[in-house]
């Protein structure tokens, strides 16, 4: 009997020197998985999120009165907005500076009244009013046929641009103010 009582506290001691198999398999490689998936979604939840932070806005634009001298300047040189005039309207260009700014296929039209030019369909200089006091171009000599293009154009142009000002003859600005008062 004593081999037998021997191999009992044999077998009893084994027992307690190791544990029940069910805590033996507690840290397995899918269960490390899980934890390490478990902690990865609770960081990913409550993680402190960024300010949102809004682009700011265009500065706001004037609606003012240019004369030539004071349009040529806006042709998108130097970071500055590309504006055209349409018959007396200056519009805002800048986001079309692919087309009007420098470099552009109508850049010569940036800063200056390009309703001839557009009317006749021509990107050539003569098209263009050379002396920035004179008078402004009546637009007199234009068929039909080219009025109606213009029209066209500054149709265009209403849909797609911001009109941020009126073009008027050097020295007539002061009138515009009078006028609007009266």
């Amino acid at each position: 009997m004593d081999y037998v009582e021997n191999r009992m506290a044999q077998e009893a001691a084994k027992q307690q020197a190791n544990p029940a198999p069910e805590v033996q398999t507690l840290f397995t490689p899918i269960n490390a998985i899980l934890l390490s998936l478990l902690i990865l979604i609770a960081y990913n939840t409550y993680k402190p999120k960024p300010k949102t932070v809004l682009p700011s806005p265009p500065p706001p634009v004037v609606f003012r009165t240019f004369t030539p001298p004071t349009l040529l300047p806006f042709n998108g040189e130097n970071n500055m907005p590309v504006y055209l005039a349409v018959r007396g309207r200056v519009f805002d260009v800048t986001s079309g500076r692919n087309f009007y700014g420098p470099g552009g296929p109508y850049a010569n039209f940036a800063g200056r009244d390009a309703s001839r030019g557009l009317a006749c369909g021509s990107f050539d200089e003569e098209m263009l009013t050379k002396d920035l006091q004179a008078p402004l171009d009546t637009l007199d000599g234009l068929g039909g046929e080219e009025m109606e293009a213009l029209r066209g154009w500054e149709e265009r142009f209403e849909e797609k641009y911001l009109v941020v000002g009126k073009l008027v003859a050097v020295g007539d600005e002061g009138k515009e103010v009078k006028e609007e008062k009266s």
